[in-house]
C-alpha cells in the first residue's frame, strides 16, 4: 500500500465516526480535502514554499507510537505553576474531560471541545472552520481527519482574565490531527497557550491547524509551545484574520520533534490593526525546524513587528522564511521584520529569508537577518571578570534567546516559556540563578 493509499484508507474508515459526520457541509469538505491531499501528496523542495523542507520521506516513513509517560503526570508538571488557570486537555487528539479543568468563565464565553461545538452550534463552527483549499497539503490532510480540538468563542466585550491552556498529549496513537477554532468578537480579550509536551517517544505525526478570528478592537495573545519527542513529526498552521483596530500577539516556541514546520499567517484586513509575530527555535542533533510566516497588510495604518531567533547545535538546521505584503490600499503601514540565528556548532546550518513585497508608497518598512556564532568580544568580557569559559557561553546563549521570551506579556506564560528554554540549554542550574 502506498502512503497516499494509507491516508485515503484512514479517512474512509474514520469518516463515518468523526464528529459532525452527519453535517453535509463538513462531510463534503472532508471529502474534498482528502482528494486534494491525494492529488498533491506531501510537499517537496520543488515547491517554492517548501524549498528547504521536503516531506517526501513521509512516503516511506513508518509511523508508530512508542512508550509514553502517563498523561496525568505530564499534566501535573504543567499545572503546578498555574493550577487556577483554565485547562483543556486532549489525549491523542480527543478531548479528555476527566483531565481538564475549566474554571468559571464570564457570560458570553464558550470554551470547550470542537466535537461538542459541532453538536451544539454547528452554524458558528462552519463560519470559522475554513475550507479544504486553505494552506498546503498537510493542512488539507488535517481538514480531512481532524477529530477534535479546542473551540473558543468570546462574545462582544468579553474578557477572560486567566490564561486558557490547550494541552495536547500523545499516548497510543501514531498520528493525531487537531483543529482549534478561536473566535473573538469586538472588544474581547484573552490569552491562550497551545502546548504540545513530550508524549509518545515513537515516530509519530501531528498535524495541527489553529484558526483565529480577531474582531474589531479585540486583543488576543497566543503562545504555541512545541516540545514533542525526538522522533516526532510536527506540521502546524496558524491562520489569523484581524479586523479594525484588532491586536494579535503570536508567540511560537519550537523546542522538540525530529522535524517541525510552523506556517503562521495573519491578515490585517481592518484599518489600524496591530500584529506581533515572535518566535524562538532550538534544534540539536540532526533535527530540522522551519518557520514560514506571512503578514498581509490589506488596510491603512497597520503595524506589524516580527522577531524570530534560532539556536542551532550539532548537525541541526533551522529555516525561517518570512514575507510581509503591503497592499496598494495599505498606506501608512509600519512594519519591521528580523530573524537572527546563533550557530552553536560548526556543522549547524541556518537559512533566513526575510522578504518585503510593497505596493503602497507611503510606508515605513524594514527587514533584516543575521547568522553567526557567539561574539568573541562578549565572551572575552565575561571571562575577564572571572567567569569560566563554558559558563560564559551558556550565559550568552541564554541572553540571546531570552529576548524572545521577554516579549511574552503574560507573566505565567513567560515563566512557562523560560522553563521550557532552560530545559533545552546546558548549564540550566547556573542559569536559573538569574531568574
Amino acid at each position: 500500500m502506498s502512503a497516499i493509499d494509507f491516508w485515503l484508507a484512514q479517512q474512509q474508515s474514520a469518516a463515518a465516526h468523526l464528529p459532525g459526520a452527519a453535517l453535509p457541509w463538513l462531510a463534503n469538505l472532508r471529502a474534498r480535502a482528502i482528494t486534494r491531499f491525494a492529488d498533491e501528496g506531501w510537499p517537496t523542495s520543488r515547491l517554492e514554499n517548501w524549498r528547504h523542507t521536503s516531506l517526501a520521506f513521509l512516503d516511506q516513513h513508518t509511523l508508530a507510537a512508542g512508550q509514553a509517560p502517563a498523561a496525568e503526570g505530564v499534566l501535573a508538571a504543567l499545572r503546578v505553576s498555574a493550577p487556577e488557570d483554565h485547562w483543556l486537555v486532549f489525549v491523542d487528539g480527543r478531548f479528555a474531560p476527566a483531565l481538564s479543568a475549566i474554571g468559571g468563565l464570564p457570560a458570553g464565553a464558550r470554551v470547550g471541545s470542537l466535537a461538542d461545538a459541532l453538536q451544539r452550534e454547528p452554524e458558528a463552527v462552519e463560519a470559522a472552520f475554513g475550507t479544504d483549499e486553505d494552506g498546503d497539503s498537510p493542512a488539507a490532510l488535517n481538514a480531512a481527519l481532524a477529530a477534535d480540538g479546542a473551540w473558543i468563542r468570546l462574545g462582544r466585550g468579553v474578557v477572560v482574565d486567566k490564561p486558557l491552556h490547550l494541552v495536547f498529549i500523545g499516548q497510543a496513537s501514531a498520528h493525531r490531527h487537531v483543529r482549534n477554532l478561536i473566535v473573538a468578537e469586538a472588544g474581547a480579550r484573552a490569552t491562550i497557550a497551545e502546548h504540545y509536551p513530550a508524549g509518545s517517544d515513537g515516530a509519530t505525526l501531528t498535524t495541527a491547524v489553529t484558526r483565529i478570528q480577531v474582531g474589531a478592537d479585540s486583543h488576543i495573545s497566543h503562545l504555541k509551545l512545541q516540545q514533542e519527542a525526538a522522533s516526532a513529526i510536527h506540521l502546524a498552521t496558524i491562520s489569523a484574520e484581524q479586523a479594525r483596530g484588532a491586536v494579535l500577539a503570536s508567540h511560537s516556541l519550537s523546542f522538540g520533534a525530529r522535524l517541525a514546520r510552523n506556517d503562521i499567517r495573519t491578515r490585517l484586513q481592518g484599518e489600524g490593526a496591530e500584529a506581533l509575530l515572535n518566535g524562538l527555535y532550538h534544534a540539536d542533533g540532526r533535527r530540522h525546524v522551519d518557520h514560514h510566516t506571512r503578514i498581509d497588510h490589506a488596510r491603512p495604518q497597520g503595524t506589524s513587528r516580527e522577531y524570530y531567533r534560532g539556536l542551532l547545535d550539532g548537525n541541526a538546521r533551522g529555516v525561517f522564511t518570512g514575507r510581509i505584503v503591503v497592499a496598494e490600499d495599505a498606506q501608512r503601514t509600519d512594519a519591521l521584520q528580523r530573524c537572527d540565528n546563533l550557530l552553536l556548532s560548526r556543522l549547524a546550518e541556518a537559512d533566513a529569508r526575510p522578504e518585503l513585497e510593497i505596493y503602497a508608497d507611503d510606508v515605513k518598512c524594514a527587514h533584516g537577518a543575521t547568522v553567526g556564532q557567539i561574539d568573541e568580544d562578549a565572551l572575552f568580557y565575561l571571562r575577564a571578570r572571572g567567569i569560566e569559559a563554558g559558563h560564559a557561553r551558556e550565559l550568552l546563549t541564554y541572553a540571546f534567546a531570552a529576548e524572545v521570551i521577554e516579549r511574552i506579556a503574560c507573566a505565567p506564560l513567560q515563566a512557562l516559556g523560560r522553563r521550557a528554554l532552560l530545559a533545552r540549554l546546558p548549564g540550566a542550574a547556573h542559569l536559573e540563578e538569574l531568574q
